[in-house]
């Protein structure tokens, strides 16, 4: 009885850290693509439309529908004009999705001068300052030929999809800094830039305007700037979050701290502390027990404009798991005397509110307890942030632990493909008998061989192994390097009784049976499904710009009928170019000519694709290919 419990509470433990870590933050200002308003007047190739069609392909062969909610740089008239916003910003944290046509080349200008270039970058190898998500150079017609550009930064791995597929773009920026007098003191900077969940720029200083920049000037306010002369772009779901460059502080920290088992902070009313010190980080400093303690730290906190504010309080201390009868800590905030937060210690560790807050600076105090420790828990530091009007998310005095430096032990597909066990998450919940295999070409892949299910395909480079080699193995986890769609992991093959008879959520006539390497070096699963046999296999093809499935099916003594399940996601239509499009265009599926799908709906409200596995002598297959 004791391994059970042991392996139920690690599992919880892995679960509450992964709810906890998911931190509330204000909304976003929304850019309005139900108009034109929001942005100054332009040509007439910018309009807005309701769908878009881009062939991966060919270029010229986009079409669009009536309607609106979506940008489109439309090419095909005279006018080529740059679009730029009304609004004008500072430091700013920007997140909008694109699509491009193929071959096509646009870029989004922070403050109009500096450039993160939009390209149809698919499967290119080796990316230049010239690819998509690239700080594109400076240009000086003044310097040696070859030369004249200069300072441009390629992505740190090339994450792009096929044109006709929407991709995600973040991007925090930090404008320039001036004095009173106007002179620059410090330069322009992404902060981080992520495309498609990878982040390719980080920490990055951009000493003045990029190429074709609207304004060669630099200033502490500019518009955005969508690049409208160089080829078709369609971008939706634009939205910003625009920050001034005052912070929020927390300063005059003194540390009240007492011993002893506590019922709640109102104990320490009657008490005298055992020691009273200036502190400088959010953290019980004083000396003594690491159990049974108590404090009350005050301070001035400074608010440097009038709103509302989002305040989160996390007491590390205080593991989520801890019985609602038994809790070990707890803990109450108050600014300008107002109780704002308060942690009870009896179902998590954190707590979080929406307050209006006045701009000045105001007392401030935390008060807290601890009982009792864990060895999971040892820590005694505290975590608290603030996001606000102008002011961007901000942990405030937080303790910077001085750690030993781990160089990244990766996996990098090179020559041939390269095949790793392990464990995996998977929509948040880990998976112990995974197999991921990268090829060469930056195409990748994960299968749960225990279950028979397709995790998962990113594209960019192969896996991070530090989690699973370095020392004993923190989380136990490999974790891809590049940009990735987690599919939903059901089984891939099953029987059915009709075309409309429920999928699985797990496949019971699964038995595995491992897997043999071809002469490229990739897996060829093995398993039964009941009497029948399969041969299951994965290849990259067209040079990283597909992954082709296929099932060898050998139905034996098995006479029930056997499916393939090809997608799953909340639409899916097919396309002018006879692909189909998969959850809103986020990758597409490829099927042989004349092939005809089942595609249903779900009690999820999903969309099915379904092939069945029709057998010939004694043997069927089914192939398609995933395009992304």
């Amino acid at each position: 009885m004791q391994r059970p419990l042991c392996c139920l509470f690690v599992c919880l433990l892995i679960v509450s850290a992964g709810l906890s870590a998911q931190t509330p933050e204000l909304p976003y200002t929304t850019v309005n693509l139900q108009t034109l308003n929001d942005f100054k007047p332009a040509g007439n190739n910018w309009k807005l439309v309701s769908d878009v069609f881009y062939d991966l392909n060919k270029s010229g062969a986009g079409k669009t529908k009536n309607g609106t909610g979506i940008l489109v740089n439309d090419f095909s008239g005279k006018s080529k004009d740059q679009l730029f916003t009304k609004m004008e910003h500072g430091d700013i944290e920007l997140e909008l999705d694109f699509m491009m046509e193929k071959g096509s080349n646009s870029g989004i200008f922070l403050q109009g001068r500096y450039e993160i270039q939009l390209f149809d970058s698919w499967a290119v190898k080796d990316p230049k300052s010239s690819d998509c998500g690239s700080i594109y150079e400076r240009w000086d017609e003044s310097r040696p030929e070859g030369r004249k550009g200069y300072e441009g930064h390629p992505p740190s791995q090339n994450v792009s999809k096929a044109p006709g597929l929407w991709q995600h773009m973040k991007i925090v920026f930090q404008a320039p800094r001036f004095n009173e007098k106007g002179e620059k003191t410090a330069n322009a900077k992404f902060i981080k830039v992520i495309q498609n969940g990878v982040t390719i720029h980080e920490n990055v200083e951009v000493t003045g305007p990029t190429r074709a920049a609207a304004f060669q000037d630099e200033k502490p306010m500019g518009p955005l700037m969508i690049q409208g002369d160089h080829g078709p772009v369609a971008i939706q779901n634009i939205k910003y979050k625009s920050y001034g460059i005052e912070p929020v502080t927390l300063t005059k920290l003194m540390l009240k701290s007492y011993e002893g088992k506590f019922q709640s902070v109102d104990d320490f009313n009657a008490l005298t502390p055992k020691r009273e010190m200036p502190i400088e980080i959010l953290a019980h400093q004083a000396p003594g027990s690491r159990d049974k303690f108590g404090g009350k730290i005050t301070g001035t906190i400074h608010i440097p404009r009038a709103g509302q504010y989002l305040l989160n309080l996390t007491l590390r201390f205080i593991p989520n798991e801890t019985l609602p009868t038994n809790p070990n800590g707890a803990g109450e905030l108050s600014i300008a005397g107002k109780k704002l937060l308060t942690i009870t210690g009896k179902d998590n560790n954190f707590a979080t509110t929406t307050t209006s807050l006045e701009a000045g600076d105001f007392p401030f105090e935390l008060a807290y307890y601890k009982n009792f420790g864990f060895w999971y828990a040892r820590s005694n530091d505290i975590l608290l942030t603030i996001e606000g009007p102008g002011v961007q998310y901000t942990p405030l005095n937080q303790v910077i632990r001085i750690e030993e430096p781990v160089s990244e032990i990766s996996l990098i597909a090179k020559n041939e493909p390269i095949m790793q066990r392990g464990f995996m998450n998977h929509h948040g919940i880990k998976h112990t008998h995974t197999i991921s295999v990268g090829e060469p070409d930056f195409t990748n892949y994960t299968v749960d061989l225990r279950k028979g299910e397709f995790l998962q395909i990113w594209r960019g480079d192969f896996l991070d192994a530090t989690p699973m080699w370095h020392g004993r193995g923190e989380t136990q986890l490999s974790v891809p390097m590049g940009s990735v769609i987690e599919l939903p992991g059901k089984p891939s093959l099953t029987f059915l009784a009709d075309q409309n008879a429920v999928w699985p959520d797990s496949n019971a006539t699964y038995t595995n049976l491992g897997y043999d390497v071809d002469k490229a070096g990739r897996p060829i699963f093995k398993y039964t499904l009941g009497g029948a046999s399969v041969r299951e296999s994965l290849a990259s093809t067209d040079e990283g710009r597909k992954l082709t499935h296929s099932f060898t099916v050998t139905p034996g003594s098995e006479t029930k009928e056997i499916w393939c399940r090809v997608a799953e996601g909340k639409d899916i239509s097919v396309l002018p170019n006879g692909l189909y499009a998969i959850n809103d265009k986020q990758y597409f599926i490829e099927l042989p000519a004349a092939t005809k799908p089942v595609i249903r709906n779900t009690a999820q409200n999903t969309k099915e694709m379904l092939l069945p596995v029709k057998a010939t002598n004694n043997a069927g297959a089914v192939t398609y290919s995933i395009v992304w």
